[in-house]
């Protein structure tokens, strides 16, 4: 670990170099595939070459090579054998993305970023007693894949752990088994009975499952919180969703000043980021040399049709990009569908600001979801609120009707008062987003937010209904239709 430590030293000082050496290495790698052949990855291209040649590409625009490949196809994306794919819909797609993971994207990246992070978390606390236990990962499930019976599908989460080395399997609970159970009701159960006795010193997954998790122990077990059932849990990594709004949540539940939280950006594409400063919430180090070369596309390019791309050296603190990856697994100038804000350039330490498709722009007022999320922590934390979910949409205007947005909010512990919630929210949100703010002025185009209390398993139902509990799952903070928004009303009697 502490050999580790010296590399990542390394990447922070000389960012530059571990990219340019990374970004020779994967088109020399893929030179022979029919994608490198037909781009002259074998011409040792320059970086501003390799953009001139290659498109910028979504998920669609893969697609057909892809879709090959889950037929049982090789050397189209990347020369090394494919037998897994993580299936990523996030919550919003009918249409599932399967995402090639090759042998290296798995060791070098998936594998890596685990290893890091606890190199990572030792280094910052030395004193840390994790290995006297277990940690506790709440995954996914994979099945065969419907092009090809000998390919492998399933949530990331999934994957990793049946590829898990013996040595890195001891270490964890549940049992594998019972880890990959794809009924989320009948797995929380089983989790529940087997892991309660279990000496469990850390924990890893998306906030809003892991916090199910825990209702249902303590439930089952009578106990008054987490502390007393696992008195040496010390470690929640966790990413997917900003946990800013769940940190007073878990406070409540494990009332303990020895409990860590980190937070991870792990997707179905590849392990991008740690956060591995102490004390601090939801800044993450760019982890740069895990087979990933980095793009990023300012936002007021992004609707372009050939869209510049900056790389790690012409980027600025505090600007919005659009994440666009070229892996160790075939995605080629990958537009991710994250976007990303620098907090630092020295070293390189981002914050995840929203998705491309998640933000409400219909009059013009630009809201994100890191500036919803701002949003609701502050609005909760001034009326003693704790919130376990929610979404927002806009109200289109009407004849004779102003504009505005409408919220449907989970609480776990409902605010003192709604209305002083909704001004908070309100006021937060023209202090830090200038375009509402305008928008705002004398409910010319915009009118207050709505803000509806829904009641315990609004959002819980709403995913069981599209058959996506569990995993890496979540719902979208922000839409710019009210198709989501509807949906979840419609699905819970609301509407």
């Amino acid at each position: 670990m502490k050999k580790r430590i010296h590399d990542i030293d390394l990447f922070r000082k000389y960012p530059h170099d571990v990219q340019q050496e990374l970004f020779q290495n994967l088109l020399h790698t893929a030179k022979g595939t029919e994608w490198g052949k037909k781009y002259g990855y074998g011409d040792t291209l320059s970086v501003r070459e390799f953009q001139e040649r290659v498109p910028i590409s979504t998920y669609e625009d893969l697609f057909p090579y892809i879709e090959r490949g889950l037929k049982g196809e090789q050397n189209i994306l990347w020369p090394t054998k494919i037998d897994w794919y993580a299936k990523s819909s996030g919550t919003t797609n009918a249409r599932s993305k399967y995402i090639p993971v090759s042998p290296e994207s798995l060791e070098d990246c998936h594998y890596k970023g685990g290893k890091d992070m606890l190199s990572i978390y030792v280094n910052n606390y030395p004193d840390t007693k994790l290995f006297t236990g277990k940690g506790l990962s709440i995954g996914g499930s994979h099945r065969p894949s419907e092009y090809n019976a000998k390919v492998s599908c399933g949530d990331v989460s999934a994957v990793i752990m049946q590829n898990l080395p013996i040595w890195a399997e001891a270490m964890r609970t549940p049992p594998l088994k019972v880890a990959l159970m794809d009924k989320w009701d009948e797995k929380i159960e089983k989790m529940v009975e087997l892991t309660v006795n279990e000496n469990v010193t850390s924990m890893s997954g998306v906030p809003t499952w892991t916090y199910l998790l825990f209702k249902r122990i303590l439930e089952v077990t009578g106990k008054k919180d987490i502390t007393e059932v696992w008195p040496n849990l010390e470690l929640f990594t966790h990413g997917a969703v900003a946990f800013g709004p769940y940190r007073q949540l878990f406070k409540e539940i494990i009332p303990t000043d020895k409990m860590h939280y980190m937070e991870v950006y792990n997707a179905s594409e590849g392990f991008f980021g740690i956060q591995d400063q102490r004390d601090t919430e939801d800044e993450m180090l760019l982890m740069l040399d895990y087979g990933v070369y980095y793009e990023f596309i300012p936002m007021d390019q992004f609707e372009a049709e050939q869209p510049t791309t900056l790389t790690l050296d012409q980027v600025e603190v505090g600007k919005n990009y659009a994440l666009v990856i070229s892996t160790n697994a075939g995605l080629w100038r990958y537009k991710i569908g994250d976007t990303i804000r620098f907090t630092s350039i020295d070293p390189y330490r981002i914050k995840i600001s929203g998705r491309t498709k998640h933000f409400i722009n219909a009059f013009g007022e630009e809201v994100i979801v890191e500036n919803a999320e701002e949003a609701i922590t502050r609005a909760s934390q001034q009326t003693g609120a704790i919130i376990t979910n929610f979404t927002a949409a806009p109200v289109f205007m009407e004849s004779g009707k102003r504009g505005g947005h409408e919220w449907l909010i989970e609480f776990e512990k409902a605010p003192d008062n709604l209305a002083r919630f909704t001004q908070v929210l309100d006021e937060t949100l023209r202090e830090i987003n200038s375009d509402y703010d305008a928008k705002r002025q004398q409910d010319i185009a915009l009118q207050e937010p709505i803000v509806h209390a829904t009641q315990p398993g609004t959002f819980t139902n709403w995913l069981r209904h599209k058959g996506k509990l569990g995993g890496q799952n979540k719902v979208p903070r922000l839409s710019n239709s009210r198709e989501y928004l509807e949906e979840i009303m419609q699905v819970n009697g609301l509407s």
